[in-house]
C-alpha cells in the first residue's frame, strides 16, 4: 500500500514506542494491558507480532507541528526523528491461526481509515507468517468494530458469554475464509486499493 505520497507508514512495535503505546491503550480500553506486558510481547513471546502506525516524515523533517506534536507534548515526548505513533495492533500467531488481539487508534485520529489500514497490514503480516485463518473477540456492543470486521470477512462463528471483565459483556467470535484462497487475497486488494486512494496526499 506505501507509495511516495501515502502518508503513512506501518512498521513493527518497537521497546521505544512503547510509553505511546500505552497512553493510547488507556484511552482505548477499560481494561488496560499493562505496561510489563507488552515488553513480555515484544522481547519473550515469539509468537507475538505487533505493529504501529505513524505519519511518515519526508527526509529530513521533523515531526509535525499539529495534531500530531499536540499529541506527542501531552504524552510527554519531545521531538524525534520519528512521528508519534497514532495506532497498533497485533496478533498472536497459534500454529496457523492468527488470533487478533488488540487493535486500537488514538481518538483524534480515528475515522480516518487508520484502523483498517492496521487491519490490513497485520492481514498480510498473518499470511507472511504462514497463517491460514484470523480471529478475534469483539464486545457485541461494539457495532462500528463488527462492521470494519466484517468489511475484511470476517464472520461470526461464536459467542464467548461474560468475556470481559470491566462489565461480564459477552463477546462474539468472528473469524475469516481462508487467508490464502483467491476470494479472500481479492477483497483485501480491494480494500487495500481504496484504502490507498482514501489516505494518499493529491500529487500537486
Amino acid at each position: 500500500m506505501s507509495t511516495e505520497h501515502f502518508p503513512y507508514v506501518v512498521e513493527p512495535m518497537r521497546l521505544e514506542d512503547l510509553d505511546e503505546v500505552m497512553a493510547i491503550e488507556k484511552m482505548a480500553f477499560p481494561t488496560p494491558w499493562s505496561l510489563r506486558a507488552y515488553r513480555w510481547e515484544l522481547t519473550a513471546n515469539e509468537r507475538a507480532c505487533y505493529l504501529v502506525v505513524r505519519q511518515r516524515l519526508p527526509q529530513g523533517e521533523r515531526p509535525p507541528t499539529g495534531l500530531g506534536g499536540q499529541i506527542r507534548r501531552a504524552l510527554g515526548r519531545q521531538a524525534a526523528s520519528r512521528s508519534p505513533v497514532l495506532g497498533y495492533g497485533g496478533f498472536w500467531l497459534v500454529i496457523d491461526e492468527a488470533h487478533i488481539g488488540t487493535l486500537a487508534v488514538h481518538p483524534h485520529w480515528r475515522r480516518r481509515g487508520l484502523g483498517s489500514l492496521l487491519l490490513a497490514a497485520l492481514l498480510d503480516k498473518a499470511v507472511e507468517k504462514g497463517a491460514i485463518v484470523a480471529t478475534l473477540e469483539v464486545r457485541v456492543s461494539n457495532i462500528a468494530a463488527q462492521n470494519l470486521y466484517r468489511a475484511f470477512g470476517f464472520e461470526q462463528v461464536g459467542l464467548r458469554p461474560g468475556y470481559y471483565q470491566d462489565n461480564g459483556e459477552d463477546a462474539l467470535i468472528m473469524t475469516t475464509p481462508p487467508l490464502t484462497t483467491a476470494p479472500f487475497q481479492r477483497r483485501l486488494s480491494r480494500l487495500k486499493e481504496d484504502l490507498t486512494r482514501r489516505l494518499a496526499v493529491p500529487v500537486t
